[in-house]
């Protein structure tokens, strides 16, 4: 049994690190999205997923990091359930945020060139 517990610890900082370059990647995409996309839209949706992905993976492999480093002793705990918290918080409110950011161009007609569809307007039925 004393030998599963290095191996467990191993895994989890493997896991911890894959974690946090899975949050670089998406923050480069992301980042990279936001110079080339065309409009606020879809600029919008690179900064949603550089907001998710590049933040609440990195701190979900901060909290497996920290939980298998024996040197932090007690405070391992606190760093891994604020890490956890903190991610969730972030997955919560970042959708939200988007959403609002993107009903307020909408509402204020921000021009978006290419348009392709517009299924708010087709709604309204063109008028407005």
């Amino acid at each position: 049994m004393n030998d599963f517990i290095p191996l467990l610890k191993d895994m989890a900082l493997i896991a911890g690190l894959a974690l946090v370059v899975i949050g670089v990647f998406c923050d480069l995409v992301g980042s990279i999205g936001l110079l080339r996309f065309p409009n606020f839209f879809v600029r919008l949706h690179a900064a949603t997923v550089g907001t998710i992905g590049g933040a609440a993976y990195p701190l979900l492999g901060v909290a497996l990091i920290a939980l298998a480093c024996d040197f932090l002793g007690q405070a391992r705990w606190f760093i891994a359930t604020g890490s956890i918290l903190t991610s969730i918080i972030v997955i919560l409110t970042a959708p939200a945020g988007s959403h609002a950011l993107a009903r307020a161009a909408h509402r204020s007609r921000l021009p978006v060139e290419p348009k392709v569809c517009d299924l708010l307007e087709e709604d309204r039925g063109g008028r407005e």
